[in-house]
């Protein structure tokens, strides 16, 4: 005989459905008319927008004139500051020289200088469609430590050959513009090149400044107080350049773009950019760099996004505690046995209650980020910090993700409640898996290795939904959880703190199922 399947009637479904929504209602009419978790949710949206207004509220700046960062063709902060000798092209053309050598400088900070190039200083050959910062560009290059490099618009960079130069082993580069497009090419002797790259810069005006630079970054310093960074330069020795195309004629212009060394790099008291024609070629000394912006101690004054969400970790410490409460306060009443008798799937009472908790508590932390981000950013401005800026979409998923942290540590908590039925005890262990690892890891007083590693494996992981400065290989800066870099991407930190609150939630629905409330 064979037995058949007979699906549940539509009407059982909608009962069900119906059933849940009731259970839902009934969660959500608890928690509003329970005055006291009303005014404590209010109270951490409070506190998240006090601390990150006040915790960014440093007095001083450096001046308006100061307060925003050049920006390149993305919209991302960059540095752009060497020096440039330079004439006029256009339309197509190319450049061909030698680089004989390339060496460095650096303030010790003592008084002294230290002789060597740092490894991102670099000198070679570049297209820029103006003089003005942040203005689109293209670039081949020698580097101190990294080979010869094709750069373009700042963010894009692409090796070539590795080795040093020196008089006994010169690099020739070649930057050959065609329309928008732009070719690097590198040789040893010059006759058999290699091609490092190719830039495509849309839109380029028909005529651009075109010649050699050089730069230097900051050098890295480790002192009994732990690394810093201190001034340094870089000088380029360049053969005669070989023009082919249309260029500007007379003598070749020198200039310092940015007018200073930028954010990354800066003369040293005995040093300062320059050229000098010798036999036949240019010597070309400058500072700074062509990169963007990264966070951390070569960024200068300023703040990114997340500095405004300080205060966040001090709101989660209620959310949690009222995630707990509103679990446990019905153990300890026995209200739950009341609860369980109305509705008796137990699984819908807890899923009931998750959703209320981390539904306020997600907009309770999309509304604090709402209003702490723009209000702190305008401030700053105000009082001449730079704003690290970011895309509009960049914004959104720091809002969006504040409230999504906020929601998955609330459910971590219930779950976690639900489990251990006491409130102090609950409390505690999710307030010591999310808050502390971050307030450990951010502050420094860690190793960086562990810092990284707490930001990985515990619930503190999901902060990084909340970061927003990039990081390049070709910035020399200190990339660390206490300077605003975390280990995970920021969804992927967000994963791992849902995993941990569905981890807490599918146990507690398995204990909440097998014994008595």
């Amino acid at each position: 005989m064979t037995a058949t399947l007979t699906p549940r009637p539509p009407a059982t479904r909608r009962a069900g459905r119906g059933g849940f929504l009731r259970t839902l209602h009934a969660e959500w009419t608890k928690f509003r008319t329970v005055r006291g978790w009303v005014l404590a949710m209010a109270g951490a949206l409070l506190v998240t927008i006090v601390i990150g207004l006040l915790g960014t509220a440093a007095p001083g700046g450096r001046g308006a004139d100061s307060a925003s960062y050049p920006k390149g063709p993305g919209g991302e902060a960059v540095n752009d500051s060497f020096y440039f000798i330079h004439k006029t092209l256009t339309g197509d053309g190319a450049l061909t020289v030698a680089l004989r050598s390339l060496t460095g400088v650096a303030d010790t900070g003592t008084g002294k200088t230290a002789q060597g190039v740092q490894p991102w200083a670099k000198a070679g050959i570049i297209v820029k469609e103006s003089l003005v910062q942040g203005s689109p560009y293209a670039a081949v290059m020698a580097t101190g430590g990294h080979g010869v490099r094709m750069q373009y618009d700042y963010t894009h960079d692409t090796a070539g050959p590795s080795g040093k130069v020196s008089q006994e082993s010169p690099r020739w580069l070649r930057l050959v513009r065609s329309g928008d497009s732009l070719t690097g090419s590198t040789s040893t002797d010059g006759s058999h090149w290699t091609e490092v790259g190719r830039a495509k810069l849309p839109g380029l005006a028909r005529t651009v400044q075109a010649g050699l630079f050089a730069t230097s970054p900051e050098a890295k310093q480790d002192t009994a107080a732990g690394a810093g960074f201190s001034p340094a330069v870089a000088t380029g020795t360049f053969g005669s350049p070989a023009l082919t195309g249309d260029w500007s004629r007379g003598a070749w212009s020198g200039t310092q773009v940015g007018g200073d060394a930028g954010t990354s790099g800066s003369y040293t008291n005995t040093t300062e950019g320059g050229f000098a024609q010798t036999d036949g070629g240019f010597t070309v000394t400058g500072a700074g760099d062509i990169a963007p912006v990264v966070g951390g101690p070569v960024m200068g004054v300023g703040f990114s996004v997340e500095n405004f969400l300080v205060g966040t970790f001090a709101g989660l410490i209620v959310v949690i505690a009222l995630g707990t409460v509103f679990i446990t306060g019905e153990y300890r009443r026995g209200l739950l046995r009341t609860t369980m008798a109305a509705t008796p799937l137990r699984s819908r009472v807890l899923g009931a209650k998750a959703l209320v908790a981390g539904g306020v508590a997600s907009a309770v932390g999309l509304v604090a980020a709402a209003i702490t981000v723009p209000v702190g950013e305008r401030s700053a401005r105000g009082r001449g910090f730079h704003v690290f800026p970011v895309t509009s979409a960049t914004e959104a998923r720091v809002m969006v993700g504040t409230g999504l942290l906020c929601a998955a540590a609330a459910v971590l908590a219930l779950g976690v409640g639900a489990l251990l039925r006491r409130s102090g005890t609950a409390v505690a262990l999710v307030i010591a898996s999310i808050v502390l690892p971050f307030l450990l890891a951010t502050s420094g007083v860690l190793p960086p290795g562990v810092s990284e590693w707490l930001l990985r494996v515990t619930p503190a992981a999901g902060f990084a939904v909340q970061q927003t400065l990039p990081q390049y290989a070709q910035v020399l800066s200190v990339y660390e959880p206490s300077t605003g870099y975390y280990p995970l991407a920021p969804w992927a930190g967000l994963a791992v703190l849902c995993g941990y609150a569905v981890l807490a939630f599918g146990l507690a629905v398995v204990r909440l199922r097998g014994r008595d409330v």
